[in-house]
């Protein structure tokens, strides 16, 4: 999924700042287009994900392949360009809200799709915009505007249009609320842990706590008789290498980016043109059926984000 996973230091606008122009600056542009990169990359997951799938792999050899690959690759882009890296303190905790709330909301959500239908864990996962407005208004100090609320409302509504509904248990229902929550806590607190961190090196301490994570899951099964399942052929691979490197290190890279110029609200509520990617790529690719509801939820959406991001900076929205 959504699933999780992705600059120089920007300077944060104050809340109390007045609005000067109607329309966003160039950061700010620049964010919005770096969150749309980063919902593409991270919606065109689940079908490289289901051609891996289709190969043979099984989760944990996904997941474990993904943060790897990415780790391997960040940490060689970071020491060619140099990328200084935050304080022990700062990279520990960095690590731990990768490694706890990624992770966290991986297992979460996959273990959600064991219980109820992929649509229903979905759009409840797709409530995080949500929490994470809410949140970021308590912690973050961030304005809930009639803009942002109006926003809101016309994402949250196309995502349920988008993604349709579905039936599950109470359990798959309830892991996957958990994992709207888990992300919508790690945002926030990557909001205010990566303030003034370079993305390249965000991205790293957290697919590199990804990685022990799951390395550590994976041996744990492995000492139970459960071995990971890798893909049978080379479509399946490359598969996998396209969730390493697009949907994982550009989408990890492009979203912290974007974050720190946007706010987390904000930054979560364009994040929502994920669903739509995931939709229109199945379509394209797979086939599948696009029905007239999907296509007005898709356009309300659409219509969220533009409106959101015409509007100013996260802080004068």
């Amino acid at each position: 999924m959504s699933q999780s996973p992705r600059p120089p230091a920007v300077a944060v606008v104050t809340d109390d700042a007045p609005v000067i122009h109607p329309a966003p600056p160039p950061s700010a542009w620049g964010g919005v287009a770096l969150i749309a990169v980063s919902a593409s990359a991270f919606g065109a997951m689940a079908i490289f994900a289901r051609a891996a799938a289709a190969s043979g792999a099984d989760i944990f050899a996904m997941l474990l392949f993904r943060f790897v690959v990415a780790a391997v690759l960040l940490l060689g882009w970071c020491r060619l360009q140099r990328v200084r890296f935050p304080s022990r303190r700062q990279s520990l905790h960095i690590a731990l809200m990768g490694g706890i709330g990624y992770v966290g909301q991986s297992l979460c959500y996959f273990g959600a799709l064991q219980y109820a239908q992929a649509s229903l864990v979905a759009l409840l996962l797709y409530l995080y915009p949500v929490f994470v407005t809410i949140l970021a208004a308590i912690f973050l100090r961030e304005r809930l505007t009639p803009v942002k609320l109006g926003a809101l409302v016309l994402c949250s509504l196309g995502t349920a249009l988008t993604v349709g509904g579905g039936q599950g248990q109470p359990l798959g229902m309830m892991l996957a609320v958990a994992a709207a929550l888990i992300y919508s806590g790690y945002i926030v607190v990557g909001a205010r842990l990566t303030r003034g961190v370079d993305a390249r090196a965000t991205a790293t301490l957290v697919c590199l706590a990804a990685t022990v994570s799951f390395g550590v899951m994976a041996a744990v099964r492995a000492s139970q008789g459960l071995t990971l399942h890798w893909p049978a052929g080379a479509g399946g691979w490359a598969a996998l290498a396209a969730i390493a490197v697009c949907s994982t290190v550009v989408a990890i890279l492009t979203f912290f980016a974007g974050l720190q110029r946007l706010g987390a609200g904000r930054a979560s509520m364009l994040s929502t043109l994920e669903p739509v990617v995931t939709v229109l790529l199945a379509a394209m690719l797979l086939g599948e059926t696009l029905s007239a509801t999907q296509l007005g939820g898709g356009v309300l959406i659409l219509l969220g984000v533009v409106w959101l991001s015409a509007r100013g900076t996260a802080a004068n929205a």
